[in-house]
């Protein structure tokens, strides 16, 4: 029975760990591109 438990809490483990690092190095969102004019912020003026 030990074994059975073990063995769950691994693969989750695993799957909660690989799931984390496909979302942060393989799902990138595209930034919305901002026309710069006036005072957004974007440091270009």
């Amino acid at each position: 029975m030990n074994t059975i438990i073990q063995n769950i809490l691994v693969f989750t483990a695993m799957a909660f760990a690989i799931s984390f690092l496909v979302k942060k190095f393989f799902w990138k969102k595209s930034k919305a591109k901002k026309a710069c004019g006036g005072d957004d912020g974007c440091g270009c003026h």
